[in-house]
């Protein structure tokens, strides 16, 4: 089942690129989502959990980096899990591209290829769909709020940093910092 979802950041591209660059934070951002180990070589053990109406779903798995292109800005994702209790197996090609808007933020398209079995396959597209669009909304809102918060911390170190030096008072930056 392909499904697509395609959202703006507030953000230019480059820092959106940074930010999926860092897998462990992109997971942080997803809801539901826990990864449990970094294996190394950009593969990853991790948890996701999925209610779909009345049945909430917990796989584990495995997610793999297969592709990240930086002048493309797109990077695609292989994972694989199966429920905890034996209630299913889902698979998923992932991939996210990101482009510039002319108003200085960046288009995040995904794509996702969605393969499920068991319990999770019983449910119909529409409501796949659905769990899919709150995710990538919810995910979205999210990274919004992740990136202004590093922005914000970013412009504090800067104020720091020049603060006592522009001033000559350790006064001037314990004010800064205390803002």
């Amino acid at each position: 089942m392909l499904i697509k979802n395609e959202f703006e950041v507030a953000e230019p591209v480059d820092k959106v690129w940074q930010f999926f660059d860092n897998i462990p934070q992109v997971a942080a951002c997803l809801p539901g989502a826990e990864l449990t180990e970094d294996l190394g070589d950009d593969r990853y053990k991790g948890k996701v959990a999925v209610r779909m109406g009345p049945v909430r779903l917990q796989f584990a798995g495995t997610a793999d980096i297969t592709e990240r292109d930086e002048a493309a800005k797109r990077v695609v994702v292989h994972a694989s899990g199966a429920d905890e209790k034996g209630r299913g197996q889902a698979s998923m090609v992932v991939t996210a591209t990101l482009a510039r808007t002319g108003r200085g933020t960046t288009s995040v398209g995904v794509t996702q290829d969605l393969q499920l079995s068991g319990a999770a396959a019983q449910y119909g597209r529409g409501m796949i769909t659905d769990v899919s669009a709150v995710l990538m909304r919810d995910f979205a809102a999210n990274m919004q709020a992740w990136t202004e918060e590093r922005r914000r911390s970013d412009e504090g170190r800067r104020r720091l940093k020049c603060g006592p030096e522009a001033s000559g008072s350790t006064e001037r930056a314990e004010i800064n910092r205390a803002s």
